[in-house]
C-alpha cells in the first residue's frame, strides 16, 4: 500500500528518491574518505609529473634487442646491409662475425666497428643508422587485453590503449596514469584522453620503452 508522508510518496518496500540520493552521497563520501585514510597510512605521495618534452616521440639513445640498424660501408658498398639485433643482443656481420650491439649507443657501436674492420678493409669507416626501434610498454587496468605490447614505430598513448583492446565497459579515459622511469626516478603523469576520444584536436603524447600505462576503473 502506498503512503504519502511529508509531501513525499512512499511505496511499500521501497526507499524514497531523496533518501536514496542522500544514501548514495553518503556512500561516496565514505568511499573517498576511506581512500584518503588508506593513502595516508600507507605513505602515499602525490605523483611527480613529467616535463613537457617527455610527450614527444622517442629518439633512440641506446640500442635494444629488436632494433633494426643499417650499416653503410663507404669503402666497400657491397657490404651495405640492414640487420635486426637478435634477442641475445648480437648481430652477425661479414668478415668479423658476431658483435654485441644491444646496450650500446649508435656512436659507440660505430666507433667499435671501425676498429674491428681496420684489419679487414682499406677504408674501415662504417656508418651506423637506426632504421626502426622497438618500444615495449605494459598496459593494465580497465582495457580489453591488458599485458605487454611491442611497437616498432612511434605510437601515442591513445593508440597503445586501442591496441590493448580499448577501454573496457567499466573503464575511463579521464585519469589515465602513465608511469615512466626518467634518470632512475619514477614519474607519474595523469592524462585526460576523453577529448581525443570525442574527436577533438589534441596534442599527441607518445609512449617510450618501459612505460606502464594504467587505465582506471570508474568509481560508480
Amino acid at each position: 500500500m502506498n503512503r504519502v508522508r511529508n509531501n513525499q510518496l512512499y511505496i511499500e518496500g521501497s526507499i524514497p528518491r531523496r533518501e536514496l540520493a542522500r544514501q548514495n552521497q553518503a556512500a561516496r563520501f565514505i568511499y573517498v574518505f576511506g581512500l584518503a585514510v588508506i593513502c595516508a597510512l600507507s605513505g602515499c605521495t602525490q605523483p611527480v609529473g613529467l616535463p613537457p618534452e617527455q610527450a614527444a616521440a622517442p629518439t633512440a639513445v641506446t640500442l635494444v634487442s629488436g632494433d633494426v640498424i643499417k650499416l653503410t660501408f663507404p669503402g666497400a658498398t657491397e657490404l651495405n646491409q640492414s640487420q635486426k639485433i637478435r634477442t641475445d643482443g648480437k648481430v652477425n656481420l661479414p668478415l668479423i662475425g658476431e658483435v654485441d650491439a644491444a646496450g650500446k649507443r649508435i656512436t659507440a657501436l660505430q666507433t667499435e666497428l671501425a676498429q674491428l674492420y681496420k684489419s679487414e678493409l682499406k677504408s674501415s669507416t662504417v656508418v651506423v643508422t637506426l632504421e626502426s626501434s622497438v618500444t615495449q610498454v605494459v598496459i593494465s587496468g580497465a582495457v580489453g587485453r591488458p599485458g605487454k605490447l611491442t611497437f616498432e614505430r612511434p605510437t601515442t598513448i591513445f593508440q597503445a590503449i586501442m591496441e590493448a583492446g580499448g577501454v573496457s565497459e567499466f573503464g575511463s579515459l579521464r585519469n589515465v596514469h602513465l608511469v615512466r622511469l626518467v634518470n632512475n626516478e619514477q614519474h607519474t603523469q595523469v592524462l585526460d584522453l576523453r577529448p581525443t576520444m570525442s574527436g577533438q584536436t589534441t596534442h599527441p603524447y607518445y609512449v617510450r620503452d618501459g612505460d606502464v600505462i594504467v587505465v582506471p576503473r570508474t568509481m560508480f
